[in-house]
């Protein structure tokens, strides 16, 4: 279990990995101040605006591919300069802006039949995966919380995001995978960090 003094630092690699990248369009090279953070782990890292804390950028890493650390950083400059929903990060923009860092658990499939899947899906406490053929998609467990989704709806927006028909959570082929995460944001721009 990460702690909240792990969340600071996780947070604070985080914005330093924006701003180096902003200056020198670089990665950002600071070695692990903890052996624990170089287990592989899922991450994301995701930025709103702040005060009105819309999306700003969301992009990450839903299976243990990298060690945690380094993870922090790629993604922290994915989410600022490559999510093609939104234009790069300018400047000017980076102190109006909140940080928000999710540490994922390994997905695990879900096995059950199909019908009694919505009740097995913990609002607030599960993320989900969904993969269908060629087709994917990820929602953090955040997300069905912030816009007060049942689980039918989460699995529905699931489907959407993967590009894939709303009800394609129903088909047996479609693999449905449950993860938990911790998160760590910041209150505002270099604010006090929340776990939650």
């Amino acid at each position: 279990m990460l702690s909240a003094a792990d969340g600071k630092e996780f947070v604070r690699v985080a914005r330093k990995s924006v701003a180096y990248y902003l200056h020198t369009g670089a990665l950002l090279k600071e070695a692990s101040p903890d052996a624990r953070y170089n287990e592989k782990r899922g991450v994301f890292v995701t930025l709103h605006s702040f005060p009105e804390r819309e999306l700003r950028g969301c992009i990450g890493y839903p299976e243990p591919v990298a060690p945690l650390w380094r993870a922090i950083i790629e993604n922290a400059v994915n989410a600022a300069f490559s999510d093609p929903r939104f234009a790069p990060l300018q400047a000017n923009e980076l102190e109006k802006i909140i940080i928000e860092v999710s540490v994922l658990t390994k997905p695990v499939a879900m096995r059950c039949e199909r019908n009694v899947l919505p009740k097995k899906i913990k609002i607030g406490k599960d993320g989900l995966i969904i993969r269908k053929g060629f087709n994917s998609g990820l929602l953090l467990p955040q997300v069905a919380s912030e816009l007060k989704w049942n689980s039918e709806q989460f699995l529905c927006a699931l489907c959407g995001k993967a590009g894939l028909n709303e009800s394609a959570w129903k088909d047996e082929k479609a693999e449905i995978c449950t993860f938990q995460s911790q998160i760590f944001a910041e209150e505002r721009p270099n604010g006090r960090i929340i776990k939650y």
